[in-house]
């Protein structure tokens, strides 16, 4: 089996290129991608069996894995929610599935998405993990729009082993990641 594109990016010019930046020499304590997790909630359609099935379906079509349903934790009044109700699907991608679903989604999703001005290079948790939202998954090339009678938004994270938020967005961007840039705002007088 083939090495994915990316992962042979990483380490023929990734690790290079970061122990330049961060000055160490140590590969291990460079940021590493260990997982992507695909996720989709149904939201107000919770009572509707239709949508959790065409949910997984979704995420078993983008990802090439079978989702898990979860469940929720706890009962919601306002939300008419009980505990235990099927309330979304996820995916977690490790190793070749997790490179080949990066280089999809940075070389043929996100340019099809309207309106796209770059990922916000914000959005990050304080450890390294990187949180991104699509509106909606049609933009994935693979599915069939007629097939669906709804379109639902889907949350991707990218769980990383690093030290702090700059160098995971540093091998981020080092993917092809396209991150906007931060335009410097101008003071009132």
């Amino acid at each position: 089996m083939a090495i994915p594109r990316l992962q042979e990016k990483y380490q023929k010019e990734i690790i290079p290129a970061l122990k330049k930046s961060l000055k160490r020499d140590n590969v291990m304590s460079f940021p590493r991608l260990q997982k992507i997790v695909v996720n989709m909630g149904v939201g107000s359609n919770l009572n509707e069996k239709k949508y959790m099935e065409e949910a997984a379906d979704v995420l078993s079509q983008v990802t090439g894995q079978k989702p898990v349903i979860t469940k929720a934790r706890k009962s919601i009044a306002n939300f008419k929610l009980r505990e235990g109700m099927n309330v979304g699907c996820m995916v977690t991608l490790r190793g070749i599935r997790m490179y080949e679903f990066m280089d999809r989604l940075i070389s043929i999703v996100l340019p099809r998405v309207r309106d796209f001005q770059g990922l916000n290079p914000k959005s990050f948790d304080g450890h390294g993990n990187y949180n991104l939202g699509l509106t909606e998954f049609l933009v994935f090339p693979e599915l069939n729009p007629d097939k669906y009678s709804k379109s639902q938004g889907m949350n991707i994270t990218f769980v990383s082993r690093g030290n702090s938020d700059d160098e995971s967005r540093e091998m981020l961007r080092a993917f092809g990641m396209p991150f906007r840039a931060d335009a410097p705002q101008k003071r009132k007088k």
